[in-house]
């Protein structure tokens, strides 16, 4: 039988081609825009405690940038839906150049009100940032988009390398300009930005909708692909499922211990006269540990399941909380957020491809909108909470309810699992008794 073509070019050779394009692009989106969150998110809380004056309130400015981020996802998964995925991508790291310039002035002026202002933008920008996981995995087929997801993924880990360079580069460098520390970090964030939105703009092309939209017309052969045949569903029937739910379950509860604990680190690493550049290290280890292993947890989830990758997460993640209260040391501290980043990774790598599966080309974007949404809101939950947590009873406390937190994404699996078993035991004895 000859290949399946499309205007006269053989399937395996055009599509491969185009979805190899694609993802490179976003790979490299990844890296750079990456490296511009990775510079705020070393010093939010710090920049917070000075704009509020309290421990307490240092991670309010935080949980204002993960509320940007969850409200925003929902939109975007519309907004992708209506403009393609090259616009929304581009507008969204726009947003986020705007809102590093306003953060930086808002540091300058030493103003509370603009600095979360900027802070949304920024969430804005990650939020769309972060749908470009989905957006490589619909223009591969099936048993390929958990490698797809984690090929992206893994341009975060690039994003720590370059951002621990520039910090090491441009930190006595603005020493000597008398340029505040806090302030630096959020122009080179903006840079950033700028250089992603270009990256986009001129090489994520042809729009990845459509591709996912041809592939999914052609019928790659896989059980899976007779979910594009059914009309599409609204969010309440796609979250009734027991995949679905397990899905959002691993990358939420995977999300807020990731954030919690990370987000409060520098704080705790300031209060033991850690300077900027030793906790910039502890976080591109915590960063480069979120993304370094995608590959792996992308294989892994392709070969042995959905469930054994979110498990693999589930227990990382207990070991890492318990881990990072042991000792406000840098190297302690960076093996525990490198643990705490691969634990994640699993349970974000895992939960994305089973949630992939589950989904048609017309249900995608708003139903992954819909679960960075989820995740959005508790990880902006997790932000707020982790400073009065911090102020209250300390950095150790937080590595127990982090640990407690952790094993929710393995109790799911677990669950799912039981109820499949059960399900798979009642067809079968069902069909023996009307034989």
């Amino acid at each position: 039988m000859s290949p399946v073509s499309i205007n006269s070019t053989p399937l395996n050779v055009r599509q491969r081609a185009v979805a190899r394009k694609i993802t490179w692009t976003l790979f490299a989106a990844q890296c750079l825009g990456s490296a511009g969150f990775i510079a705020a998110a070393t010093i939010n809380s710090i920049a917070g405690r000075q704009l509020t004056g309290s421990d307490a309130l240092a991670t309010v400015p935080e949980a204002i940038y993960q509320l940007g981020v969850s409200v925003a996802a929902l939109g975007w998964g519309y907004g992708m839906d209506r403009f393609g995925r090259r616009g929304g991508l581009a507008l969204g790291v726009g947003v986020g150049a705007l809102g590093a310039l306003i953060v930086s002035l808002a540091i300058i002026q030493n103003s509370l009100p603009l600095f979360l202002l900027g802070l949304v933008c920024m969430g804005i920008a990650r939020s769309a940032l972060q749908l470009a996981r989905f957006v490589a995995a619909e223009v591969h087929p099936p048993a390929e988009r958990a490698r797809a997801i984690s090929n992206v993924v893994i341009g975060g880990s690039v994003a720590t390398l370059i951002w621990a360079g520039l910090s090491r580069l441009l930190g006595p460098l603005m020493t000597e300009l008398h340029i505040d520390q806090l302030t630096w970090p959020y122009l080179a964030s903006l840079a950033l930005f700028i250089l992603t939105g270009v990256i986009i703009i001129v090489f994520l092309r042809p729009d990845p909708r459509e591709v996912g939209r041809e592939i999914s017309q052609l019928g790659h052969a896989d059980q899976q692909v007779a979910a594009t045949q059914r009309p599409a569903r609204s969010l309440a029937e796609i979250f009734r499922q027991p995949a679905v739910l397990v899905a959002a379950g691993a990358m939420v509860f995977g999300q807020a211990v990731m954030v919690m604990i990370m987000i409060i680190t520098p704080l705790h690493m300031s209060g033991h006269q850690h300077v900027v550049e030793d906790i910039s290290l502890v976080i591109s280890s915590h960063v480069f540990g979120m993304y370094a292993f995608s590959i792996l947890s992308g294989r892994f989830a392709d070969r042995f399941g959905r469930g054994a990758a979110i498990a693999v997460g589930s227990i990382t993640l207990v070991l890492a909380s318990l881990l990072a209260p042991l000792s406000p040391d840098v190297l302690p501290l960076g093996v525990a957020l490198f643990l705490l980043g691969v634990g994640w990774n699993f349970c974000y790598v895992g939960g994305s491809s089973l949630l992939a599966d589950q989904l048609s080309p017309d249900e995608r974007a708003r139903t992954q909108g819909f679960n960075d949404l989820l995740i959005g809101l508790v990880s902006a939950l997790g932000s707020l909470g982790s400073g009065f947590v911090f102020s209250s009873v300390g950095y150790r406390a937080m590595g127990f309810v982090g640990a407690v937190v952790a094993l929710i994404p393995l109790a799911l699996t677990l669950w799912r699992h039981a109820t499949r078993d059960a399900a798979i035991q009642t067809s079968t004895a069902t069909s023996a008794g009307n034989d």
